[in-house]
């Protein structure tokens, strides 16, 4: 399956993750590829909109090598089996996550602006992303909901390779992708236009989408009251 562009595969994917029927979802963008769907997938829930912002903690002796991740709100998850192996000390790990916390703060500054984050705390985490290659990102990203306090969390790609969707499997409570060929390369191969998101596209589509459902709350919630 081919996807023209990611709203098209967002608004597919949004058809599939609908008939989920999830209690108090919210959609968690992974920026800045995932965010163009997410916003298809939570237009269609009628579900709040917002970006989960993962930087991974790497070795210092081997950066590629990750041994943990963090998120907003000082969430941090290591793998203790590579912390050992790699003999990381404690100083190390905590100049790694200082300066890889700058990184993933300053983003979140451009992508929100002065809004707060989406609490996730008892809630559906329904994260997203144009597709997925190893998987460890989403991987990372579904640890980190589910320290912020998501009660369940789903994870929703148009495209993945069948081997990254056995290791989400294992970690997400729910998994839903579109599709799933065997021959897998990179995501971009399946979509016609998969050009760059900028930074200033995801934080327009945040606001947009948060400015959208304040309306609507206001015009449900005012004196004539009808909806």
């Amino acid at each position: 399956m081919r996807f023209p562009d990611r709203p098209s595969a967002g608004r597919q994917l949004a058809d599939a993750v609908a008939r989920l029927r999830l209690n108090d979802p919210v959609v968690l963008g992974l920026p800045r590829g995932g965010v163009p769907v997410a916003h298809e997938v939570a237009r269609v829930l009628g579900a709040p909109l917002d970006v989960l912002v993962v930087r991974k903690l790497g070795v210092p002796s081997r950066p590629e090598l990750g041994f943990g991740a963090i998120g907003e709100g000082g969430v941090r998850v290591l793998n203790d089996s590579v912390v050992r192996a790699a003999r990381v000390r404690e100083q190390d790990l905590a100049r790694v996550e200082d300066a890889e916390r700058s990184v993933l703060e300053g983003r979140l500054r451009r992508y929100r602006g002065q809004r707060a984050a989406v609490p996730l705390g008892g809630r559906t985490a329904v994260l997203v992303d144009d597709g997925v290659a190893t998987g460890s990102t989403a991987l990372a990203a579904c640890r980190v909901a589910r320290a912020q306090g998501a009660a369940r969390v789903v994870v929703a790609v148009p495209v993945a390779p069948p081997e990254a969707l056995g290791v989400l499997r294992r970690e997400a409570d729910e998994v839903v992708c579109l599709s799933s060929p065997e021959w897998f390369t990179a995501v971009g191969q399946w979509y016609d236009d998969f050009s760059q998101t900028e930074d200033e596209e995801v934080a327009a589509l945040l606001a947009r989408h948060a400015h959208d459902r304040a309306g609507g709350a206001a015009g449900a919630g005012g004196p004539e009251g009808t909806g």
